[in-house]
């Protein structure tokens, strides 16, 4: 009799795999409101690790971390109406504390646009004051009616930047280089997911945005995965907030601003992206856990060897953990770390150690071979590039098999239902064939240029239309 699979094959139930992987690998758990989610700690450093690597580029580009209140009246929301419109089915609103009914409701932090720009109303004076570079991260809360760890939860981390500029062309421009040397640089160079950079329609666009940029990543089954935004804010909220400043000619002016974010969503993307039928697969770049060594027995020597192997990769910058538990089978432990996708595993036993070497497992290319113990230090970094390399031609290639290009909203969908993305002429198909899309279950995910950059403007010459079926 065949023995089960650890998890539910990808082809036979995608869902239902990617939350046996959740539980099996201990990413995270289900909270006890209906919505919320625990993350493990095996799963939170892989956000911390993904927040250290955005930290450093927001910091880059000139934003500086601070915090603002969870609790934001709900005034500030009504004063900017399309925003507030956006987002109402979503707001979780608090209207009692201490025992007594609240005079004004309180909402719980769904994005922090408008009580940053009240703030932004007080500290902007002059010309000199700008740009003003915000970043902060934070929990928000939006109630989510269909839940999936990570993708959808009521509550989730995340970061959110907010800005105020001089000129609109500034603002442009800071939200675009956002959008490129921040996010797009993150997800490509460390998450190794070939994201596809384009703008939002106006169907799909931020509430109270005048643009929306998009990085759109493809899942495994074909889906497409939202996995950041920056957005142009325009003059809406500076308007809605009286944010003004004294020009260098002595007039008062409106600011332009933008705001942008990314979410513990990114590590559903890595999930899905990466993940195979035997777990998870963490690229090199981001694996907080980088190689595991393993002792496969109890033998005082083995253990002193796999210590002293850790010392060395560790010694070598390789982010290492050393498994000496050998009160645990060593079968178990090996199998809960290929779950966790750690890019490499060394195993010593005392096999090994009679012959000075050790035997190097990977993850993400596959195989196995024994090498010699004292190499391992030089041999590991090119193997881990190797392998992030690996994962990213890995997510080019699928998408780019999976991407058709078509001619009509039929064509577009029949695409998408069958679990690829249509690449169709956004002058043929318009708002109208958008919306007969989204009768079908199917967005057109973004807009980019025959080139594949980002257009101008919606109705941009030669503008393409992805679609496809997302989550």
């Amino acid at each position: 009799m065949a023995k089960a699979p650890v998890l539910t094959p990808q082809a036979d139930d995608f869902p239902r795999w990617y939350q046996d992987l959740i539980t099996k690998a201990e990413l995270a758990d289900n909270g006890p409101v209906r919505g919320t989610m625990v993350i493990r700690p095996y799963g939170y450093g892989l956000w911390e690790r993904m927040q250290q690597e955005m930290d450093a580029r927001i910091k880059s580009a000139g934003a500086q971390n601070a915090y603002f209140p969870l609790f934001i009246p709900q005034s500030y929301l009504t004063r900017e109406a399309e925003h507030v419109e956006g987002f109402a089915p979503e707001l979780a609103v608090v209207t009692h504390g201490g025992g007594k009914e609240l005079e004004e409701p309180v909402v719980v932090r769904p994005t922090s646009e408008t009580i940053i720009n009240e703030y932004f109303s007080k500290w902007v004076q002059s010309y000199r004051d700008l740009p003003l570079l915000i970043n902060q991260w934070a929990n928000v809360v939006r109630w989510e009616m269909r839940p999936r760890i990570f993708l959808r939860t009521s509550e989730f981390l995340w970061q959110e930047g907010h800005t105020a500029h001089a000129t609109y062309e500034d603002a442009r421009d800071y939200a675009a280089r956002i959008h490129r040397d921040v996010y797009a640089d993150f997800m490509v160079n460390v998450l190794g997911i070939d994201v596809v950079l384009g703008r939002k329609t106006p169907r799909e666009r931020f509430a109270g945005a005048i643009n929306t940029l998009t990085l759109e990543g493809m899942m495994r089954d074909g889906k497409a995965l939202q996995m950041g935004t920056s957005h142009e804010l325009g003059q809406n909220f500076a308007k809605a907030f009286d944010t003004q400043y004294l020009s260098r000619d002595g007039g008062r002016e409106l600011v332009w601003q933008t705001s942008w974010g990314v979410s513990t969503r990114m590590v559903g993307g890595l999930i899905m992206s990466h993940g195979d039928d035997n777990g998870l697969r963490v690229p090199p770049r981001l694996a907080h856990v980088q190689a595991v060594v393993l002792a496969i027995k109890g033998d005082d020597a083995v253990l002193a060897q796999v210590r002293e192997v850790g010392d060395r990769l560790a010694a070598a910058g390789v982010r290492v953990q050393v498994d000496d538990r050998t009160d645990v089978p060593f079968g178990r432990r090996a199998v809960d770390w290929e779950l966790k996708g750690v890019p490499v595993r060394v195993e010593i036993g005392p096999r090994d150690l009679e012959n000075g070497t050790a035997m190097l497992v990977r993850r993400i290319a596959g195989g196995k071979e024994p090498v010699r113990a004292e190499a391992l230090a030089e041999l590991l970094p090119k193997v881990l590039e190797e392998d992030q390399a690996l994962l990213l031609r890995e997510s080019r290639e699928r998408r780019e098999a999976a991407t058709s290009d078509v001619r009509t909203v039929e064509e577009a969908a029949e695409v998408a239902t069958s679990g690829g993305w249509a690449r169709i002429p956004w002058a043929e198909l318009g708002p109208e064939g958008e919306a007969r899309l989204a009768e079908q279950a199917v967005s057109v995910r973004c807009l980019v240029a025959e080139d594949g950059s980002v257009p101008a403007s919606d109705d941009a010459p030669g503008t393409v239309a992805l679609a496809a079926r997302s989550y």
